[in-house]
């Protein structure tokens, strides 16, 4: 998913003070008392808000000015650079917020930051109480159509940012003087139509308002044959307000440069690193410019289709996984029974399941399986590429249901670390370990709207609390197999959910599976493909019928064998083959 930031310039000052300053009733970590060493008071004024906030206070700190700091963070995958953050509840305006030593940080505390200048901001990622249909009240942040991100959500409150000198005895005021603007929605064209509505489902569950919504494009010749229905390909992927496939057509033929590339993905998710250039030995990687998809779309010999993205973001992630969660909420049910039913009434969709297909990667790719393996008869075929572990015996490399620690390996004598991240040759890169503190620095009780978080809060039971139960202790990497057992008796393990229920499953997903993935995903999912394909090629009684394929040598995730317009060709010929004779004169092709 691409997203475009517009720079801030950075307004430059001086660091406001660097002796300790009293300031009356602080808010401070956890209620710590404040202890020797840096620290920062951050405020905000009442002309600001003038009514006390709850959220989450964060202050990253960067030697870089390209770009504002909070533009910098947010992107553990590509880059780190240090984040502290802070709870804080009931904030008044001018009360200041102490964020120390004692608060939590990532790679390093607060004090073991070097000395030296730095450019720094402060924001706060504000909550909404929520009194939730299962008895349970809860703050968290809504999203406002940006995609969990709390660098541009709208609400959110910012600072200037400032250059600073850091050391031990620094002492910096910082003071929240901005709120973030609304998300300017794309508007409608010829080809590409928005959608958004309150789910009634989602909202009733929350007891706060909860949003959905979809983005549709059109084939060529929709407007001028009124009488002709489509195909329809639901296309599964983080949130994002573009046009399914990157369709685009003001887009120009020239290929972006990496610079402008890298920029457009700046707050991405861990899940989705930044495209490559589009180099011949690194097409796969990206199939093609927004310009050609364009090209291929509106040309006289395309398949005509409609494709399909869902926008669904939770309070905890910029994606539901399209399943019924006890954290999370009815997002299954809100997707097939009020988003889909509003697409299909309002577009001319064939509404039979032969003319449903579903693709998707990386977190779509996950979804795409999940949807057609939930839903065998409303679909028509899933086309799953690179997906999120489809075998929790490969959450990563961590079988959850066997390794006692998240973090590091059990032997008596030698504690490896686990990691979750590698490069293409194998190199690791992220740790278990520093992907979790990251994301704890983000947000409390799996707040953080990471990857780790929305995995365990899609997957697991809700605590005691009210907030979702951890897989694994945040600081001890200790897994519960309560909660490991929890996920795979209530179906998201999908392997062992086909395995255990294929005798009924099967008949209605025969060669419906076309599965494909690189041999050395950057995040070990292949791991969790090859033992879906071991169930998958031995089923019997039927047998599957799709396919696997797997990019070698070193591909990496995203990895895809086609261009997007071949795939949509795939998807075609066997929407063709499937379409009964009864129904073989509606010819959809190219009218």
């Amino acid at each position: 998913m691409t997203r475009n930031f517009a720079a801030r310039a950075l307004v430059v000052v001086a660091a406001m003070v660097t002796a300790s300053l009293w300031l009356p009733e602080p808010v401070r970590a956890g209620g710590s008392e404040s202890q020797p060493g840096a620290a920062f008071e951050v405020s905000f004024p009442s002309s600001i808000r003038n009514s006390p906030v709850t959220g989450r206070l964060l202050i990253v700190v960067t030697k870089e000015n390209g770009t504002e700091p909070r533009f910098q963070s947010g992107d553990v995958d590509n880059r780190v650079v240090p984040i502290f953050g802070v709870d804080v509840a009931q904030w008044k305006p001018g009360v200041p917020a102490i964020v120390d030593g004692n608060s939590s940080g990532f790679p390093v505390k607060l004090d073991e930051l070097p000395s030296g200048d730095y450019y720094v901001q402060a924001i706060l990622n504000v909550y909404t109480e929520c009194h939730r249909a299962d008895g349970h009240a809860v703050w968290v942040h809504l999203d406002q159509w940006e995609g969990q991100q709390f660098a541009t959500s709208p609400g959110n409150l910012i600072s200037v940012a400032t250059r600073v000198h850091l050391d031990r005895q620094a002492h910096i005021r910082l003071t929240l003087n901005e709120i973030l603007p609304p998300i300017d929605a794309p508007p409608d064209t010829e080809w590409v139509k928005h959608m958004k509505f309150k789910s009634a489902k989602l909202s009733t569950f929350w007891g706060c308002p909860i949003f959905i919504g979809a983005t549709v494009l059109l084939p060529k010749g929709y407007e001028s044959h009124p009488n002709v229905s489509y195909p329809v390909i639901y296309l599964q992927n983080h949130f994002s307000l573009e046009a399914p496939f990157g369709f685009d057509s003001a887009a120009e033929v020239t290929h972006p440069t990496y610079d402008e590339d890298l920029a457009a993905h700046k707050g991405l998710n861990v899940m989705e690193p930044p495209r490559p250039l589009r180099l011949a030995s690194e097409a796969l990687l990206m199939p093609e410019t927004a310009r050609e998809f364009y090209q291929a779309w509106t040309s006289d010999d395309f398949p005509r289709m409609i494709a399909v993205t869902f926008q669904h973001p939770t309070p905890y992630f910029d994606d539901s996984y399209a399943v019924n969660s006890a954290n999370n909420g009815p997002y299954g049910d809100a997707i097939m029974q009020e988003l889909i039913p509003q697409v299909e009434s309002r577009f001319r969709i064939i509404d039979k399941s032969y003319a449903r297909a579903l693709t998707g990667g990386s977190t779509g790719g996950w979804e795409t399986l999940a949807l057609q393996t939930y839903h065998p008869g409303f679909f028509g075929g899933a086309w799953v590429f690179y997906p999120d572990p489809v075998d929790f015996r490969r959450l990563g490399i961590v079988n959850i249901y066997g390794d006692k620690n998240f973090f590091e390996t059990s032997e008596e004598w030698v504690h490896a670390p686990r990691f979750m991240q590698r490069s293409s040759d194998g190199q690791p890169r992220i740790t278990n370990r520093q992907l979790t503190d990251f994301e704890s620095v983000l947000g409390t009780k799996l707040r953080s709207g990471g990857q780790f978080a929305i995995w365990q809060a899609t997957y697991g039971p809700v605590d005691d609390d009210g907030y979702p139960k951890p897989l694994w202790n945040a600081t001890s990497g200790e897994i519960d197999p309560s909660v490991a057992n929890y996920m795979r008796e209530h179906g998201y393990d999908l392997r062992s959910y086909l395995e255990s229920n294929w005798k009924t499953l099967g008949p209605s997903l025969v060669g419906k599976f076309h599965v494909f993935c690189g041999d050395m995903d950057n995040y070990y999912l292949n791991l969790g493909v090859y033992l879906l394909q071991d169930f998958l090629v031995n089923a019997e009684n039927p047998a599957y019928g799709g396919s696997f394929q797997f990019g070698r040598p070193m591909k990496g995730h995203g990895w895809q064998p086609t261009t997007n317009f071949e795939l949509i060709k795939n998807i075609a010929e066997q929407i063709s083959r499937n379409t009964p004779e009864s129904e073989q004169a509606s010819s959809w092709h190219y009218h």
